[in-house]
């Protein structure tokens, strides 16, 4: 870990969250599928590999909120998948204690492969469950879905954090999966902004159909969060916000007060 994931690491207790880490979800993060494209990812994944230690550090158990098109689910913690549709059968399991050898779920949702690859990435004892939504879910539900997942955590006696997995605009650049929206650079500056501060008002007020033309697969755990997070007071720390292959790829950490 390092000295930065170290000084994320000292124990909170009576909080709702121990830590919340925001990620992007590119494969690209994967060494082994990011080749020659190794060197223009290195900051971002730098930065997730911290953002995980200090989630690791602060609690064993994760809650990971991603968006999919399989809409409204929750994925226990002995699941695993694979990046093989990505190009390399690399596994992971989101119990990092189990064998991601054995019944792998070929079509275990890319925000769950990363967060499983984060978690693999720490060296500890860390078990994830997911709770996906679909990516066109409505402010008030993402909101109400984040609330739920407080008062459901604020129960709990262990130490769980909270990571939250999406990207920002596709639209960047004219290579951009999307193609180049000019609307781009205002929308993930302000999302940056946010999570710099722990804005939880900013996350909610963000545009759904705005969101939708940029592609953005972050919207909806992004306001999960807003819900979630909502109330406490944060400490934040903005890691990384690049656009290198014209996608917007955001990592923050936050810690309660």
């Amino acid at each position: 870990m390092t000295e930065r994931g170290r000084r994320r690491g000292v124990a909170t207790l009576g909080v709702v969250i121990s830590a919340v880490a925001v990620l992007p979800q590119p494969p690209l993060l994967v060494p082994e599928l990011a080749g020659a494209a190794a060197a223009e990812t290195a900051d971002v994944r730098d930065a997730v590999l911290d953002a995980a230690a200090g989630l690791a550090a602060r609690a064993p158990r994760w809650v990971a909120v991603g968006a999919d098109a399989g809409g409204r689910r929750t994925v226990a913690s002995h699941a695993a998948g694979t990046f093989a549709g990505f190009g390399v059968d690399v596994r992971v399991a989101l119990d990092t204690s189990a064998s991601p050898y054995s019944a792998v779920d070929p079509d275990l949702p890319l925000p769950l492969l990363v967060a499983g690859w984060a978690a693999a990435s720490t060296g500890a004892a860390v078990t994830v469950r997911g709770e996906l939504v679909a990516p066109d879910l409505p402010t008030a539900d993402c909101l109400a879905l984040g609330r739920a997942l407080a008062s459901e955590l604020a129960s709990e006696e262990d130490a769980v954090g909270l990571l939250v997995v999406g990207d920002g605009a596709a639209t960047h650049t004219e290579k951009a999966p999307g193609h180049l929206d000019p609307r781009a650079a205002a929308f993930d500056t302000g999302v940056a902004a946010a999570l710099a501060t722990a804005d939880t008002d900013a996350l909610a007020a963000l545009d759904p159909a705005l969101a939708a033309e940029l592609w953005v697969a972050g919207r909806a755990p992004w306001q999960v969060l807003a819900g979630a997070a909502e109330g406490l007071r944060w400490d934040a720390e903005l890691l990384c916000s690049v656009a290198p292959f014209g996608v917007a790829y955001h990592v923050a950490f936050w810690t309660p007060r």
